[in-house]
C-alpha cells in the first residue's frame, strides 16, 4: 500500500520569497530577453553611432591635433608648433572684438527669444478653433533656410528703401541705418532671429499643455489674478522647458554664422562694419579664406570650452530653479 502524501499550496508570503525561476545556465530568463532587446537597439542606432564616431568625433579628435600645428592643405601635411596657435589667439585683436560681438548678442538674443516665443505659446495656448492652421502659420518661419530668411531682412532693413523705415515714416519715426550703422547692426540681427522662434515655441506650447488645469482652478478660488498664476503656476511648471530652451538657444547663439554672413560678409569687396564680426565668420575667414586651419582650429576649440564652461554654469545654478515633476 503506498502512501501518497499532498503537499500544503504555498502562501502568498512563500510565492513572493520563493527565488525566480532560472534557464538552464542560471539565468533568468527576463536577462536573455533584456540582452537581446539591448542589443536589437544598438544595432538600430548603430548607424548613427557609426556617423557620429567618423564624422563629429573623428573630425573633433583630428581638429585637435591640427591646432597645436600649422596645417598645409595643398600637401596635407601638419607641422608641429606647440602652443603657438593658442598663444595667437590672445594677440590677435580681432578674435576679441569677434568674441565681445559674439557675447553681447548671446545677451541680447536669448532673452528676447525666450520672451516672444513664451508669449506666443501663451496665445496659442488659449486658441480654441483654427488652433492647427495657427500653429502652422507660425511655424512656417522656421521651415523656411537661414540663407532666404536673411535676404528676405536684407531688403526689409535697408536704411532708404527698406519696407521697415518705410513702415516707421508713416507715424513720423526716421527709421536708423540698420545693417550700416553699428549701433544698429547686432539688434538687426536680433531680429531676423526672433523670426524664427518657431521651434522655442513649440517647446513651451507643449509644457503650456501639461500644467494641470487643476492648479488654476484653485488659484481661482482663491482669489489669485493672471498675473499672480503666472508666476505661481505657470512660470514653475515650465521651468523644465525653459531650462531647456535657455542651454540650447545659448549654444546656438555662440554659433551664430549664417546670418551674419550673408548680410555682411558674402562680398568681400564691400567693407562689413566690425559690428557684425562674430567669433564663427572669423573662424571661417582664417579657415577657408586665409587657409590658416591650424589656428582656426585652435579658435574652434576655444569656443568649444567657452560654451562648456557657460553650460556649466547654467545647470549648476539653473537646476535650483526648476520644478521636476515628482520634487516635494
Amino acid at each position: 500500500m503506498t502512501l501518497t502524501t499532498r503537499s500544503k499550496p504555498a502562501t502568498e508570503t512563500e510565492t513572493l520569497l520563493r527565488p525566480p525561476r532560472r534557464g538552464r545556465l542560471g539565468r533568468k530568463p527576463r536577462d536573455r530577453y533584456d540582452k537581446r532587446e539591448a542589443i536589437a537597439g544598438y544595432l538600430f542606432i548603430s548607424p548613427w553611432i557609426i556617423g557620429f564616431m567618423i564624422f563629429t568625433a573623428g573630425a573633433m579628435v583630428y581638429s585637435l591635433y591640427i591646432s597645436f600645428s600649422n596645417y598645409n592643405l595643398a600637401t596635407n601635411t601638419a607641422r608641429p608648433v606647440g602652443l603657438a596657435n593658442y598663444a595667437n589667439l590672445f594677440d590677435d585683436p580681432r578674435v576679441g572684438k569677434s568674441l565681445a560681438n559674439t557675447l553681447f548678442y548671446v545677451v541680447m538674443a536669448v532673452p528676447l527669444e525666450i520672451i516672444v516665443a513664451l508669449v506666443l505659446a501663451m496665445l496659442l495656448a488659449r486658441v480654441g478653433r483654427g488652433a492647427g492652421f495657427f500653429r502652422t502659420v507660425y511655424y512656417l518661419p522656421k521651415m523656411t533656410p537661414a540663407v532666404a530668411t536673411a535676404s528676405v531682412f536684407f531688403l526689409l532693413l535697408n536704411g532708404n528703401t527698406g519696407a521697415v523705415n518705410q513702415f516707421l515714416r508713416i507715424f513720423g519715426i526716421r527709421g536708423p541705418q540698420w545693417l550700416v550703422d553699428p549701433a544698429w547692426v547686432k539688434p538687426s540681427i536680433v531680429i531676423m532671429t526672433l523670426w524664427a522662434v518657431a521651434g522655442t515655441m513649440v517647446i513651451f506650447l507643449a509644457a503650456l499643455k501639461n500644467v494641470p488645469t487643476e492648479l488654476y482652478e484653485v488659484a481661482s478660488i482663491d482669489g489669485a489674478g493672471p498675473v499672480r498664476k503666472f508666476f505661481a503656476i505657470t512660470l514653475p511648471m515650465i521651468s523644465g522647458a525653459m531650462f531647456f530652451n535657455v542651454i540650447v538657444l545659448s549654444i546656438a547663439a555662440f554659433q551664430i554664422f549664417d546670418q551674419a554672413f550673408v548680410l555682411f560678409w558674402r562680398d568681400q569687396s564691400n567693407a562689413s562694419p566690425e559690428a557684425s564680426l562674430f567669433y564663427a565668420i572669423y573662424l571661417f575667414q582664417q579657415a577657408f579664406r586665409q587657409f590658416n586651419f591650424g589656428f582656426a582650429a585652435a579658435m574652434a576649440w576655444l569656443l568649444f570650452v567657452i560654451i562648456m564652461i557657460i553650460t556649466v554654469i547654467q545647470v549648476k545654478f539653473g537646476n535650483r530653479f526648476v520644478y521636476y515633476e515628482g520634487d516635494r
